[in-house]
């Protein structure tokens, strides 16, 4: 049986070489007080950033916001009755190894985690993020490390809700001058007309849209975008998650 500490060292895809490492944070599960429904991170926003990283030779560590394991959301999960994602056939690879399996199983919690043994830091999307982030001081002051210290700090989707309050050590708002995305208006709209109800207790750009001194910027829907501004980059939804990772990678090269 492979321990948490090989399942992190499996990175040397296609012989990459070893390059550096990358904490990759997650939303513990939870439940949405909007739906009901069992929350947690979607699948594509961790496993396709996750092949980018690790081709490009970065080992990963995946750490969350309780610790212990993890659950993706429903319609994230290729094999869901759904078919919501069937497509995500990165995800489905991903799903058929062991290593990963025991990843998602045993999770140290994000508090547990030296930000200084790591190159940069990848918030994943999800629905949880939008409970389990908003307000987490821990995860607010994991993330300001990673970025006051010049590495790349990336969030997409969902997760990019921390960035509506997260500050400075200065007390500014991280975002302040800077350009970002998030999860849309408009693709909210489309997830909550396909449910038949509203699915998240707020919307990210109508939240970011209010606050001065800050660009929130967003795509079409559901395609492929990324924005890098500094060592702060972001991602719109669960399409951008790789574009966002490319970024980092570049970013980590440079």
């Amino acid at each position: 049986m492979q321990t948490i500490k090989e399942v992190q060292s499996y990175v040397h895809f296609h012989g990459a070489p070893f390059k550096g490492k990358i904490l990759m944070v997650a939303s513990s599960p939870s439940v949405s007080k909007q739906t009901g429904w069992p929350i947690g991170f979607w699948a594509a926003e961790l496993s396709h950033p996750l092949r980018i990283f690790q081709e490009a030779g970065y080992e990963v560590t995946l750490a969350s916001t309780e610790g212990g394991k993890l659950e993706m959301d429903g319609y994230s999960n290729p094999t869901d009755p759904s078919g919501y994602s069937a497509h995500d056939v990165i995800s489905l690879g991903y799903m058929q190894q062991t290593w990963f399996k025991e990843m998602l199983e045993n999770t140290p919690k994000l508090t547990d985690v030296n930000a200084s043994d790591y190159d940069a830091i990848f918030l994943v999307g999800g629905q949880g993020p939008m409970y389990t982030f908003k307000g987490n001081a821990a995860l607010e002051n994991l993330f300001v490390s990673f970025y006051e210290s010049g590495k790349p700090s990336a969030a997409v989707c969902h997760s990019t809700t921390l960035l509506l309050e997260v500050k400075k050590s200065n007390g500014e708002l991280l975002v302040h001058g800077k350009k970002w995305t998030g999860f849309a208006d408009a693709e909210e709209e489309f997830a909550d007309q396909a449910v038949g109800m509203k699915i998240q207790p707020y919307r990210i750009e109508s939240e970011a849209r209010k606050i001065e001194g800050t660009t929130f910027k967003v795509a079409a829907p559901f395609s492929a975008y990324a924005i890098q501004d500094g060592n702060l980059i972001t991602g719109q939804q669960q399409n951008s998650g790789a574009a966002a990772a490319e970024l980092v990678v570049k970013a980590l090269n440079r």
